[in-house]
Order: structure tokens, then C-alpha cells, then sequence
């Protein structure tokens, strides 16, 4: 019984979000205007939450500057973006793995809200799709990344790669930690059902580019306070450190 009232629950969850993704990605495809096309997937992405049995709370808005700035978030859950998507204003755009942008539908909805897409294997696209990024962030970009770049079966913080403190550093914006928690239960790495469970997202104090120092050192020191402010709050292993 048990396991039959998963099965049920995990076709409900896709029902329904096939129902609000397939409504936001019409609406973004014949919506002009960027930011009224996130604030139309933000909304999709809240009620989508909400009819799942996924309560999601949010601590520490007020620590999000008005200007421009990096988010820098732990990654669990191919959840993690649409929970980001559903918690931060419509002025973010997100940096995802060039894998993405080739994904049926969700490349088209990726692709009409702004999402940056950076090459991961390829050393000349990628370089290239950083100085992209940069150029975005000189220019004003707030965005969001998931500095590990993927996810573990385990919970813990994996390594951060340097993109989005390079950025920062470039940029000269602050970056703001945050921390998700719940994604793993709602949708686990290693199953195809999901869960009805409760998320939570931490935004942690701003961290600042350190002044009088290169880009490349400034961007170090981001990424080890930053890390380290996360992994705090965090509550799991360092699997960087294993």
C-alpha cells in the first residue's frame, strides 16, 4: 500500500507539473518582454510547489540587495532551479549546463527566460561562454549558480568550481549565499518519484569582493567564504574534503 500510494502520488506530482510547465512555457513563447516572461515562470513555479505538497519557505529576503548581485546556492535536487526560479524577482537569470539548452521544452522555456548556458567539457566554447557571462555581469546581470555544478547520491557540499566568484570578482557586486534544503527528499538523485515534502531557502549575508587584490585572488577568497558560510548552515559532510 504503501508503495502503491507513492506511485500515486509521483503521477499526481507530474500531472501537475506538466499542467503548470506546458501553461508557463505557452504563455513565455508568446509573451514579450524578459522580465514579464520570469515573472510568468516564477508564478508557474510557486503554484506548481504549492499543488505538489511541497511547501517552500523562504528566510533572509532581506538580505538580497536592490542592485545588482550573485547568488551562489548548494545544489541537491533537479528541483534546486525551479525552487530558485520560484523564490528570487524576475531581474536573475540563471547559469546552466549547456546539456540543458537540447532538452526538449525545457530548453525552449530555459532559453525565453534568459538562462545563460556555459559549456562544462569543452575548453574553448567554455572559455568563451565565460567571457559571455562576464561581459553580462559588467553590464549589470544579476545571476544565480550552482558552483558545484552537479549533485551527489550523498548529501554534502561538493567542491565549487570558480565561474561565479570570477564573475563577482569582474563584476565587483557582492555575491549572496544560499542554502536549499529539502530538494533531496522532494525529488532524490537516485529515484524518478517525487515526494511530498517541505523545502526551505536560507539567503545568508552578502559576501563583498575583497578590495586592493587581483580579480584571480579576489575570486578565491569569495569562493572560501562563501563556501564556508554554506557548508556552515548546511549541516553536511564537506565532500570536497573526503
Amino acid at each position: 500500500m504503501r508503495n502503491l500510494a507513492r506511485a500515486a502520488y509521483g503521477a499526481y506530482a507530474y500531472l501537475v507539473f506538466a499542467f503548470f510547465g506546458l501553461g508557463a512555457l505557452g504563455a513565455v513563447l508568446l509573451v514579450p518582454g524578459l522580465r514579464r516572461r520570469r515573472a510568468i515562470a516564477r508564478t508557474a513555479a510557486r503554484l506548481f510547489l504549492r499543488c505538489a505538497g511541497m511547501p517552500l519557505t523562504v528566510k533572509g529576503m532581506e538580505r538580497l540587495p536592490a542592485g545588482q548581485c550573485v547568488v551562489v546556492a548548494n545544489h541537491a535536487s533537479y528541483l534546486d532551479g525551479l525552487v530558485f526560479t520560484a523564490v528570487l524577482p524576475p531581474r536573475f537569470g540563471f547559469v546552466i549546463k549547456r546539456e540543458m539548452a537540447g532538452v526538449p521544452l525545457a530548453g525552449a522555456m530555459l532559453h525565453r527566460i534568459g538562462s545563460e548556458f556555459v559549456e562544462r567539457f569543452n575548453r574553448t566554447r567554455g572559455a568563451a561562454d565565460a567571457r559571455r557571462l562576464l561581459r553580462k555581469a559588467v553590464g549589470g546581470q544579476s545571476l544565480v549558480f550552482f558552483p558545484e555544478g552537479t549533485f551527489s547520491e550523498r548529501p554534502g557540499l561538493l567542491k565549487f568550481h570558480a565561474g561565479a566568484f570570477l564573475t563577482a570578482a569582474r563584476a565587483g557586486c557582492p555575491i549572496v549565499p544560499a542554502v536549499v534544503r529539502g530538494t533531496r527528499e522532494a525529488l532524490p538523485p537516485t529515484g524518478l518519484l517525487p515526494h511530498a515534502a517541505p523545502i526551505t531557502v536560507e539567503l545568508l549575508p552578502a559576501v563583498a569582493p575583497p578590495t586592493g587584490e587581483s580579480r584571480g585572488a579576489a575570486a578565491t577568497e569569495l569562493r572560501e567564504r562563501v563556501r564556508s558560510a554554506i557548508l556552515d548552515h548546511l549541516c553536511e559532510p564537506d565532500l570536497a574534503a573526503a
